[in-house]
């Protein structure tokens, strides 16, 4: 797996933040991340801008990566951008970079850069079309500051995975000359219900990221505030998206449209979900699934599919066992799906065929693809589980792991349930947002 952004010594990390706006950065280590933070201004300027860089540079120390500012144009070129892991446009406006500089940030993108914008950053460059597509969508208009409630979308995300499924804050509201659904993966919106001057119809992105080009893309409208920079949820969303940009949090990026939820945490949603075999699950106030004893399954009885996307929020605490059971009939007995169905497996230390991605004792993940797409144990991981035919496909964070297709006359993918294991007392994994699309069945689906 890559290297991960690491804790450096107080004195390190005092030393690497040490310097100049827009002059050279502090010596390198081979293996160390930097982040350029970039604020100029060509319109409205911000008076929280030196909050926003003092904040990125506390996180940068507190977590292992360098930060440079500066408001210089010129730092834009192929061999100093290809320095960082991200660039921050952190409430930039007008017209920045000129075309050289445009070029320079395209290319730095498209080989695999990190974008991340901070709430102007929407104000910025209205004329450059891949700028307004790395971005996700232009700024249109704003009403006061004011409280409103954001609704939490994807809670698997780094930059969203700490926070409850509403978040109650105060900012300056952006609405936006698009909606970024379509083409981005939306991580939180606003419900316009909340506040005064919301003009997006009740669909309004607020956060999102996206893969852009061959780059990493996370924005967010929050951050006009002095205020924001010392709120320590709006600081770690902040983190969260630094860290997707720069390549050391992995995230399902893809847009997402068309799910109903499975589970949503509540406890209604559970109604139609059953215990089968020894063991539980627990329901936490944040509306996380963490299993108990075993070995056992919770399955979904309200009714089985045929062809379908599954996703789920998943994560472990260290060496812990569990799967996803797809494709097995009506059942109480957890044995029934192992024998009838097929187990896409989370634990990531057993050998290849029984670990993370595989399709548990049949097929192995690429283990390759699944060892860079995998977070850590403490961190959320997304798993999308793809039925069509006898075709079974599985992605990691967005990074296809998995492509099996179902060969025994004795199990058959085509219609069953689904449902997530609790495999032993000493084995706790958490489970969120259990989510599906189903897709259209189809003569001579794939796996046939």
């Amino acid at each position: 797996m890559r290297a991960s952004l690491r804790v450096m010594t107080s004195a390190a990390a005092t030393a690497l933040l040490i310097g100049c706006v827009s002059g050279p950065a502090a010596s390198k280590g081979p293996d160390e991340t930097r982040v350029l933070v970039f604020s100029r201004t060509a319109g409205f300027r911000h008076d929280s801008i030196p909050e926003g860089i003092a904040a990125v540079r506390e996180l940068g120390s507190a977590n292992g990566f360098a930060v440079d500012a500066t408001e210089d144009a010129g730092a834009f070129t192929a061999k100093n951008l290809a320095r960082y892991g991200a660039v921050v446009f952190l409430s930039t406006t007008g017209d920045v970079l000129d075309a050289t500089q445009q070029t320079a940030f395209e290319r730095y993108i498209k080989r695999g850069g990190g974008y991340v914008g901070v709430h102007a950053a929407a104000d910025t460059e209205y004329d450059w079309a891949f700028y307004g597509g790395l971005a996700g969508a232009y700024f249109q208009s704003h009403p006061a500051i004011q409280p409103a409630t954001v609704d939490v979308e994807d809670r698997g995300n780094p930059a969203t995975g700490h926070l409850d499924p509403t978040w109650h804050r105060t900012d300056e509201w952006y609405n936006y000359r698009s909606n970024p659904r379509d083409h981005a993966h939306v991580l939180a919106s606003l419900d316009e219900s909340s506040y005064s001057g919301g003009t997006m119809s009740g669909d309004h992105p607020i956060a999102w990221c996206q893969t852009y080009q061959g780059g990493r893309a996370f924005y967010t409208g929050g951050g006009h505030t002095k205020e924001s920079y010392s709120e320590a949820a709006f600081r770690q969303h902040l983190l969260g998206g630094i860290r997707y940009a720069v390549g050391d949090a992995q995230a399902d990026c893809r847009p997402e449209n068309g799910y109903r939820p499975l589970f949503d945490g509540t406890a209604e949603s559970l109604s139609a979900w059953r215990q089968a075999g020894p063991g539980s699950f627990s329901r936490s106030d944040d509306g996380t699934l963490t299993s108990n004893g075993g070995l056992g399954m919770l399955w979904y009885a309200g009714s089985g599919f045929g062809a379908y996307s599954l996703k789920l929020d998943w994560k472990v605490d260290g060496d812990d066992n569990s799967g996803v059971f797809v494709g097995f009939p009506a059942s109480d007995d957890p044995w029934s799906a192992v024998n009838n169905g097929y187990e896409v497996q989370i634990d990531a230390t057993d050998v290849p065929e029984r670990t993370t991605g595989s399709v548990y004792s049949f097929q192995s993940a690429d283990i390759g693809r699944r060892d860079r797409a995998l977070n850590p144990p403490g961190e959320w991981n997304t798993y999308e589980i793809r039925v069509e035919g006898e075709r079974l496909r599985v992605w990691l964070n967005g990074v296809r792991i998995n492509d099996f297709t179902n060969t025994d006359p004795a199990r058959s993918l085509r219609d069953g349930h689904v449902g997530i294991q609790n495999h032993g007392a000493d084995d706790q994994v958490s489970f969120r947002d259990i989510r599906i699309k189903e897709l259209p069945v189809r003569s001579g689906a794939p796996g046939d």
